[in-house]
């Protein structure tokens, strides 16, 4: 080791990605010194972090440090981190084994998650493997007194009677009906202890408010010897069960790696513990913290947060304070973030299916990156979401790689293969083969035109694809801005990563950005961002109060204490500086609402009530009536000030301005051949960053190029050179000329992107204006686009039973106004109400009795919202029907309807923005074209079936519990891939509720159609078209008009789609039903809840079927336990597997869910369900699934069955139980042995990245 002969401290950042890790070591006074290299090299040193700072150590004092030499930190003032060993603990299956304990009757509850399955439309239903490899059961419960979460929470609550009852600090009054079985918990801990198992996750219910029982838990286990013990309510003071329980599982799987990860990284600096170098790791929150407070929890995406803490804090303008959106482009995938003065925080998250809690930076991953795959497929181009990733990467790497993004830049030059190192080819030792891609792109432009018959160049296509790319990066950036309610148009736009730089300015001009920011370290930012961060501490508590009165008082002084217990923990040990923020986690409240926004409460004396008012109409667009303002929970995020006055000032961003007489020219160093799509190919001049002083100007188009990064200034562009920051300048592009007589392929796959941005922009708004928990959080609707002839073109997946209601609907609507409509006029067609809360009374038989009844009402005429009109047709009429009620939630209906008014608004103005783009008559050709191809892939895969079962029958019928069946005969025309859908000698009409209208029928083949093309096409008419489906008149399928038919739509549904598939032989039967629950009461305190239930689903020919999962049409989520107690007067005893369910088979079907509430108060409980009578069938000799199963347990003990569809009135102390059928098995089983599904083939590994509210929203979408 060099003798050292200065005391300049060195700062050093390092960013470990996955593929290169990123050092930068800021010299006072010097300059900054910077390492990149690659994450994993074994043949060259064994951790990557360590030899970046052996590298940049070996530079700064100018001599050699051989490898291997321990490291002197002496002149280190702290090493920050961002670390992807959490990440790659959990790619690789590497974390430490833990067991799950949990309260007794949810030893499954984890992998039951919401019930949903991660995509609609693929039958095989994977869902992420569990991280935790046992699961105990303790004997303990506690619940809580009053529904504290909820309208209710004033009835008093006496049943069952508790063993104790205690005031938790949330202010909550805590029942423990059953306190810790000690004895029988310390037997199971020391079994488990013998098992191997040293990593124990242990979350019981309610123990965010009530930790007694898991603490006393963590002194057994710490006492027989157990390593780590992660809690639930250290883990996430929040409600919810199942988050909560996810993030305890990941924490205590992780956190041990961590930590050895730290003790073997330390070991390469034998004097870190006495020097004074802090050695400091990044969150996911933006926060750093200390080695010794590292969780693996909050590690996962160090990485992105490091970025936006990077852009925020160079990019952000303090002085105009314009918005910024972080663009940070990589080789897999893109990260967008938002930035305006504050730091965008979310706590609950879904990451790659699984729902967590933790704070992170609102960050949300594109899967379209450099290395995304270029396809063509149904007469539409692709870009991802595969990616070629490192190996073999794009085609250009010479590995035999697809074509890719990179690559068609590439071959378009803009790329310069001269400025990239030789170091691809199987020796690694060549330079990027541009001749390939070349070759490439003309076979796939030889496919492309004889499929479309265009003449288009292989530029052309290249181009294309770019095209497609940008479009898909666009779509979540404008809902990323939009569902906070900003215009994008008013952002700047701040591009880093290795690939932003060739696609910022065309992002920029598609999204209306004038200005794109590139910092001088845009390649490396997130490794600057984690060096400008600071340490954090935060602390959360559950509140649970109303924001009023004496409470406000209570809340500031529980805040306080916060802050005093946040200044002394052990991350802000070394800080004599310390800043302290408040927050109140604020909500309206409202029957069932979650929907809740983080609100700065710096002292009594500021108006936070009015804050979140003011927050909540920004957002969402409207303000409750008469609601309370509610404090969920209180935060504290508490910051050690480590960076001097002086040094603070130099990190500050002042606003970049230059003079005119800075200005200067600049001369290329070369020029290239590159083509932009607006003028065709140019002979491009290149500049090298390092030669262009500050003040330069540069027009576009042009390439400016430095060591690790190419940024391509397009010819609408001009760029600046500042100290820091390349900025360009961006004109707004003249419109689009495309044709509306000839349909090209490349304008299409772009218009697919925007008519869906469309459709899932209309949903954004309504989610977010609407008032109901229905809408809000359950996301049940759907918003959607049609062609003037009311024919689908594309709409937002959320509820695939309303794809065929919602056409009858427009078209019925087309037919009785035509021509009478004006602008800013809206129709309505609905059915609230009827004789149950809920509308969904098990015993109709009328359709009055379902509901208010109107085929088509003028909810706004020219942009007057007629209320009075409104009451009377959902309140007044239906009442008059004897034993019925109008709307329970007539406000609630008023402010949804509103919502969907403002939805569409939304849509007509995005519409009318894209007419103003592209022209009406290219618009509407468009949206027949895109018809077209849906129509197309549906036509292929019916000449494949054809072809497959050529000579045989394809044909079907199944049963419902009353006898009833359902048949159908599909006759496939092999030449055009033409189908008629046969249901003739379907039942007729029944006396009961599970008619199902036309509209039904439709919505199940288009569904069940588009499930067997297996390929993502869109789902439109078009994929209706070759279809003629006949069904008699006066049967099932096509009741009378006065006919009942809520059941239709949740039961009848899921049949016909089985009897779909099993005329194609796809699959054994799901469960067939959807297990419609609800219990309630009129009155005063008058309530209603709902609710689906998941089952089993079918085998496949190479697929088991999955346990507790919603199937077929519907895919609504459950509301998770925790929040049931808080909110309704239920416990819920036990929510599990229903194991041996499924029937047996090669390919076994999955197990149906067992769900056992207890009532607290008398009320009405109704079930719809089906399958009670008819097993789920198995198919190709699979076994059966077992029926399922509804029964009322007194409270004296006596059990009841109810059968499919009943009513009952329930007393205090009665359970009502669910049994919901298992799936079919698929293939004889052998041996009387069923094959379990190989999770290790058949399941995705859990691939961490970095999904935001975008993702999580478009995640419900599905989910709903």
């Amino acid at each position: 080791m060099p003798k050292i002969t200065t005391t300049k401290p060195l700062r050093i950042s390092i960013d470990r990605g996955g593929t290169f890790t990123d050092c930068i070591c800021q010299v006072v006074d010097g300059p900054d010194i910077v390492a990149k290299i690659l994450s994993v090299d074994p043949k060259n040193y064994a951790d990557a972090p360590t030899e970046a700072i052996r590298r940049v150590l070996e530079q700064y004092y100018g001599s050699p440090i051989p490898r291997g030499t321990e490291l002197d930190l002496r002149d280190v003032e702290w090493i920050r981190m961002g670390t992807t060993v959490a990440t790659n603990a959990l790619l690789e299956r590497k974390g430490e084994k833990t067991a799950l304990l949990i309260t007794e009757g949810f030893k499954d509850v984890l992998q039951i998650g919401t019930q949903s399955r991660p995509h609609m439309f693929d039958l095989t239903i994977r869902r992420p493997i569990p991280l935790y490899s046992k699961t105990f059961e303790i004997r303990e419960r506690v619940t809580v007194q009053n529904c504290s979460d909820s309208d209710l929470r004033n009835i008093h609550l006496t049943s069952p009677e508790p063993v104790d009852s205690v005031i938790a600090a949330s202010g909550e009054i805590i029942q423990v009906l059953q306190p810790l079985d000690t004895a029988s918990t310390k037997v199971q801990l020391q079994s488990i202890y013998k098992e191997g198992f040293r990593s124990l996750a242990v979350c019981l219910m309610h123990s965010y408010s009530f930790p007694k029982h898991e603490l006393e838990i963590r002194d057994m286990a710490l006492e027989i010897g157990f390593e780590n013990v992660s809690l639930s309510h250290e883990i996430s003071s929040r409600p919810k069960l199942v988050p909560r329980g996810n993030s305890t599982v990941i924490d205590a799987y992780l956190t041990p790696s961590i930590k050895q990860y730290l003790e073997k990284f330390s070991r390469s600096f034998p004097n870190i513990g006495n020097s004074r170098t802090r050695l400091e790791f990044m969150q996911s929150d933006g926060g750093l913290v200390p080695s010794s407070s590292l969780s693996g929890l909050r590690s996962i995406l160090s990485g992105p947060a490091g970025g936006v803490i990077g852009f925020s804090r160079t990019c952000f303008d303090t002085e105009t304070r314009a918005p910024v959106i972080g663009f940070d482009m990589g080789g897999t995938s893109t990260d967008v973030s938002r930035y305006d003065g504050e730091l965008d925080h979310i706590f609950e998250t879904i990451t790659a299916g699984i729902t967590i809690h933790a704070p992170q930076l609102n960050v949300n991953t594109i899967a379209a990156g450099g290395g995304s795959i270029l396809t063509w497929r149904n007469g539409l181009m692709s870009v991802g979401p595969e990616s070629a990733s490192s190996n073999p990467g794009p085609a250009c790497y010479r590995k035999g790689g697809p074509l890719t993004v990179t690559d068609a830049n590439l071959a378009l030059g803009r790329l310069i293969p001269e400025e990239f190192p030789s170091v691809f080819g199987v020796n690694e030792d060549e330079p990027l083969d541009r001749d390939i891609v070349l070759t490439k792109f003309q076979e796939l432009t030889q496919v492309i035109n004889k499929e479309t018959g265009m003449s288009l160049t292989w530029a052309e296509v290249a181009d294309g694809f770019l095209q497609v790319a940008n479009s898909a990066m666009c779509g979540p950036i404008r809902s990323l801005t939009l569902e906070k309610g900003h215009d994008v148009a008013k952002h700047q736009l701040a591009s880093f990563g290795g690939a932003g730089g060739q696609h910022a300015c065309a992002i920029a001009s598609d999204l209306g950005i004038k200005r794109v920011l590139i910092h001088k370290y845009s390649s490396i930012l997130s490794a600057y961002g984690i060096g400008l961060a600071e340490v954090v501490h935060e602390e959360e508590r559950v509140c649970a109060k109303a924001f009023e009165g004496s409470a406000i008082d209570v809340i500031n002084d529980s805040l306080d204490s916060l802050v005093d217990y946040a200044r002394c923990s052990k991350t802000m040990e070394s800080f004599s500086n310390i800043r302290a923020y408040r927050f109140l986690n604020m909500r309206w409240r409202y029957n069932g609402s979650e929907t809740s926004i983080m609100i700065p409460w710096e002292s009594p004396d500021s108006d936070a009530k009015q804050a979140f008012v003011k927050a909540h109409h920004q957002q969402f667009g409207f303000t409750p009536v008469n609601r309370v303002v509610y404090v969920d929970t209180i935060r504290v995020r508490v910051i050690g000030c480590s960076v001097s006055p002086e040094d603070s000032s130099y990190l500050q961003v002042k606003s970049p301005s230059i003079s005119t007489s800075a200005t200067a020219g600049a001369t290329p160093s070369s020029r290239v051949s590159t083509r932009f799509s607006s003028i065709g190919w140019v002979n491009t001049p290149i500049y090298h960053l390092n030669t262009l002083s500050e003040g330069t100007e540069i027009e576009g188009p042009a390439m400016i190029i430095d060591k690790t990064q190419t940024v391509v200034v397009s010819p609408d562009s001009k760029a600046t050179i500042t100290r820091d920051l390349l900025i360009l300048d961006i004109d707004q592009p003249a419109p689009k000329s495309t044709s509306s007589e000839t349909i090209d392929p490349i304008q299409l796959s772009i218009f697919r992107h925007r008519f869906m941005g469309v459709a899932e922009q209309m949903g954004r708004v309504l989610q977010n204006v609407s008032t109901s928990a229905n809408i809000k959080e359950r996301l049940d609707f759907t918003c959607a686009i049609f062609t003037p002839e009311g024919e689908l073109v594309a709409n937002a997946p959320h509820v695939p039973a309303m794809i065929g209601s919602m056409a009858f609907a427009v078209k019925s609507q087309i037919t009785e106004w035509r021509g009478k409509l004006q602008d800013g006029d809206v129709l309505l067609s609905n059915t609230p109400g009827g004789i149950l809360p809920g509308s969904m009374p098990p015993t109709s038989k009328l359709l009055s009795e379902e509901g208010a009844i109107f085929n088509s009402h003028l909810l706004v005429r020219a942009g007057h919202f007629d209320e009075d009109e409104l009451h009377r047709v959902l309140c007044v009429e239906p009442a008059r029907f004897p034993g019925s009620s109008g709307s329970r939630r007539y406000q609630d209906n008023v402010t949804d309807l509103k919502a969907q008014v403002a939805a569409n608004h939304c849509g007509t103005r995005l519409m009318q923005r894209l007419i103003e783009e592209y022209s009406l008559p290219t618009v509407q050709v468009y949206m027949r074209a895109i018809q077209e191809a849906a129509e197309l892939a549906v036509r292929t895969l019916l000449k494949r079936l054809a072809h497959e079962r050529r000579g045989e029958d394809i044909s079907a019928v199944d049963y419902m519990d009353d006898g009833t069946p359902i048949k159908l005969k599909v006759t496939i025309n092999p030449t055009d891939g033409s189908a008629i859908f046969d249901f003739t000698g379907t039942g007729p009409e029944v006396y009961g509720n599970w008619n199902a209208p036309i509209a039904i029928c439709n919505s199940a083949v288009i569904f069940a159609l588009r499930c067997m093309v297996d390929s993502d096409i869109p789902l439109n008419h078009g994929c209706i078209k070759p279809v003629q489906i006949i069904v008699p008149n006066g049967s099932l399928l096509c009741p009378d008009s006065e006919a009942a038919v809520c059941a239709g739509n949740v039961l009848t549904s899921q049949r016909i789609v089985d009897v779909i598939f099993k005329s194609f032989r796809v699959c054994a039967a799901s469960q067939g039903c959807m297990n419609n629950l609800t219990f309630g009461n009129d009155g005063e305190n008058g309530f209603g809840y709902y609710e689906t239930i998941a089952g089993g689903s079918g085998g496949g020919p190479s697929w088991a079927g999955t346990d507790g999962v919603h199937t077929n049409m519907t895919n609504t989520r459950i509301t998770d336990p925790e929040s049931l107690e808080r909110r309704y007067p239920v416990i819920l005893r036990r929510f599990s597997f229903r194991s041996g369910s499924g029937g047996a088979g090669i390919y076994p079907g999955g197990d149906g869910v067992i769900r056992d509430i207890e009532l607290r108060l008398p009320m009405s409980v109704s079930i719809l369900s089906e399958r009670r009578s008819f097993a789920p069938y198995g198919m190709a000799g699979g076994e059966d699934g077992q029926r399922g199963k509804n029964t009322w347990i007194t409270k004296a003990g006596r059990c009841i069955n109810v059968g499919g569809k009943n009513s009952i009135r329930v007393q205090r102390g009665d359970r009502f139980v669910i049994e919901t059928p298992g799936g079919g098995g698929y293939g004889a089983p052998e041996d009387g042995v069923s094959r379990k599904r190989d999770e290790s083939v058949v399941m995705p590994a859990f691939i961490p990245v970095a999904n935001g509210s975008v993702a999580a929203n478009r995640t419900l979408a599905e989910q709903v």
